[in-house]
């Protein structure tokens, strides 16, 4: 018996030839501060769809393990014996011009192609054979088309890949069109899914072959030829040595303005067109490994491509793998300030993540990436905040999958616990994934001074933060201790009357101390960074002092770490506002540590010399003498370095750019320069200058 049949959308197919997409859960772990997405995906198979590519997750790279879009030997179930047959409708128009020239120059050519058995020698004829025929100027005519459409195609059964390519890229060359440059564009796709082929496609230029098809041809009558086109595009542009040469032949321009094609034909019919959702899986998968060069980037952004993007998103909402790669563009992209700030400019695309998120809840995948965008969108650009917490149900859809992606990490946590191997559902690290992207996401939004507000005084979003920052450990969980210590130092800066944070401030003190006596400098200054604003409340300073938490800020300023000196030294400026607490500035040597803090760093960050100075001038507020109240040592410091930062040609004589020279200057002018001015004449005015005695005479 021959091959089972299947029907798909109305057409049988062999099962050699029904291909399953594949299902594409992915761990993702940050590449520094919130830097790029690291992808380590795991291939299923899943049901039966109308294309042998529907699957375009795996980045146009070809794992030997996954189904079919993987690159390996075992994966080739294109028959091209039964597939690549001549559609024999075309007619050949007879020219009697061009009878000698075929006489002459082709019909010899032809005749050893059938005769001889050596691959060399028959390739090497297939390369005189083209440039004949481009001399004969007979290429995209349909002179005689018929007899050298049934020799190439006799020639593909001897399965050389570097023949079958020769003879493609003589059949694209030919202008076919219909069944044959379906059947053609399959015989390339089944060569490119070998990586060693990928040499071959290379220098053989098949590639503008390709291209050119996928510009000149139309689409709607050619969706599936496109299908397998685009799929080998896919392929090779997975492989960095083809990147600049797919880009530079205007792959992206192209793949661009097929997209636009299929908006423009799904708004006009009102549906998705047959096999569109299909072809626009390869079409993202190939833009998703493009945008890793910058000059592909640059090309998007100069054809407007994100908002296109975005519509595709909208018009197949439906369809998840279409969803997945746009997002895994965008999570790319906006790793980049030009592209984050054209994609955050795009109004629109806040209540289309919004739309994702709720329909895809528990789908980890896109969902953590869905996330992470809003979290690049949001990172610097108060306006993208504003218009994201502006979208109707924004807060509570993040509360929403808050919630759902705690239960299943508190789920996962316990079904380990309780040693039943790996929970059915998500791993650990996936549903900690999207609470690492959410907490992060939520630290960026508190930043607005009215999204803020409203999330500090939000019981079950604060409740869940307390939560994890309770139950986690800095050791075990890094990223999320540290974004969710991050989320609520960004609420803790909010005295406003109904803030939750403000109303367990002494529980979050509590949480916080294990942080301190961790070994992660990021989170230690996190937690400083809390203090900070919580040191603002006398029982807050009450309980510092009570548990030494100023000791350990005092030890802090030796940390020779500027952004630790500066957190630091605010919690012991909110300190010393308490008259009876400015004597712990004595212990371990906190004079000496915050002038050497002063030497150090001021005139590199005149704001953290501004805090230094407040909080020496607190304590000395009630100063007789300046040796009494500071010691000799430090005194006699304090004159020298404050006399030289306030002047400003010596102060301001930094190495920087002039953009950095201003802010320097401003922040010099308007918060260095009038304390320590005070400073130093509150210095001067109880200093006694001594002079050494005469040597007598005898």
């Amino acid at each position: 018996m021959g091959d089972s049949m299947v029907k798909i959308h109305g057409i049988y197919l062999t099962e050699s030839n029904a291909i399953g997409h594949l299902s594409h859960p992915l761990q993702l772990t940050y590449d520094g501060d919130f830097g790029e997405i690291k992808e380590q995906e795991i291939f299923k198979g899943a049901a039966s769809l109308p294309s042998h590519l529907r699957s375009g997750g795996d980045q146009g790279k070809r794992h030997s393990g996954a189904s079919l879009c993987s690159r390996s030997s075992n994966r080739s179930r294109l028959d091209t014996k039964t597939d690549l047959k001549l559609d024999l409708q075309e007619k050949d128009t007879e020219i009697e011009v061009g009878e000698a020239f075929w006489n002459t120059r082709i019909v010899p050519i032809l005749r050893e192609l059938e005769k001889e058995e050596n691959i060399e020698t028959v390739c090497a004829a297939c390369t005189q054979l083209h440039h004949a025929l481009e001399e004969g100027n007979m290429l995209g005519s349909k002179f005689k088309r018929s007899i050298l459409l049934k020799t190439l195609y006799k020639l593909v059964d001897v399965g050389s890949d570097l023949l079958s390519l020769k003879l493609a890229k003589i059949i694209l060359a030919l202008k076919v069109s219909g069944k044959n440059l379906l059947n053609v564009c399959k015989l390339i796709f089944k060569i490119s899914r070998s990586e060693k082929n990928d040499s071959l496609i290379q220098n053989d230029g098949i590639l503008e072959s390709l291209l050119e098809v996928l510009r000149s041809e139309e689409l709607q009558a050619n969706t599936e030829a496109f299908l397998y086109c685009v799929g080998v595009i896919k392929f090779i542009s997975g492989n960095p040595g083809f990147l600049h040469e797919v880009i530079g032949k205007g792959a992206v321009e192209i793949l661009m303005n097929l997209m636009m094609q299929i908006n423009e034909n799904t708004k006009k019919s009102g549906t998705c067109l047959p096999n569109s959702g299909h072809l626009l899986v390869q079409m993202t998968a190939t833009l998703r490994n493009l945008v890793d060069s910058p000059l592909a980037r640059s090309k998007l952004l100069s054809i407007s491509a994100l908002p296109q993007l975005c519509t595709v998103m909208g018009q197949y909402i439906g369809d998840k793998e279409v969803c997945t790669n746009v997002a895994r563009i965008f999570s790319k992209v906006t790793t980049y300030h030009d592209c984050c700030v054209a994609l955050a400019n795009y109004s629109r695309c806040y209540a289309l993540f919004l739309n994702l998120i709720n329909k895809y809840q528990k789908k980890q995948d896109l969902v953590v990436r869905i996330v992470f965008i809003l979290g690049n969108l949001t990172a610097k650009n108060n306006q993208a905040r504003e218009q994201f917490s502006k979208e109707k149900g924004s807060i509570p859809t993040l509360l929403c999958l808050f919630h759902t992606f705690y239960k299943l990490d508190l789920h996962s946590q316990k079904a380990l616990g309780e040693g039943e191997g790996r929970p059915k559902t998500l791993r650990p690290a996936q549903a900690e994934d999207v609470l690492i992207k959410l907490t992060r996401l939520l630290a960026n939004l508190a930043i607005h001074p009215s999204v803020g507000p409203a999330i500090a005084a939000h019981p079950c979003i604060v409740g869940l933060l307390l939560a994890m920052l309770e139950s986690k450990s800095i050791d075990d969980c890094e990223e999320l201790v540290i974004n969710t210590t991050a989320a609520i130092n960004n609420l803790s800066y909010y005295q406003v009357k109904n803030s939750i944070i403000q109303d367990k401030k002494r529980y979050i003190a509590e949480l916080l101390l294990k942080l301190l006596v961790s070994h992660n400098m990021d989170g230690i200054l996190e937690a400083v960074r809390v203090f900070g604003n919580l040191s603002q409340d006398h029982d807050i300073c009450d309980f510092i002092v009570q548990k030494n938490v100023h000791k350990f800020m005092i030890a802090l300023l030796d940390a020779k770490h500027q952004d630790i000196c500066f957190s630091a030294c605010g919690v012991l400026l909110n300190l010393t506002v308490d008259k009876d607490k400015r004597v712990i500035l004595k212990e371990g040597g906190g004079i000496k540590k915050l002038v050497d803090c002063l030497r150090d760093f001021g005139p590199t960050d005149w704001q953290l010399a501004c805090l230094v100075c407040k909080t020496l001038w607190n304590f000395s507020e009630n100063i007789t003498s300046a040796s009494s109240c500071f010691g000799d040592e430090a005194a006699n410091t304090l004159l020298v370095l404050l006399s030289s930062f306030l002047d400003e040609e010596l102060a301001l004589n930094g190495s920087f750019d002039q953009d950095l020279k201003n802010y320097h200057k401003l922040h010099w002018e308007t918060e260095f320069k009038p304390v320590a001015q005070q400073l130093l004449n509150r210095i001067q005015s109880h200093h006694t200058f001594l002079e050494p005695l005469p040597v007598p005479s005898f």
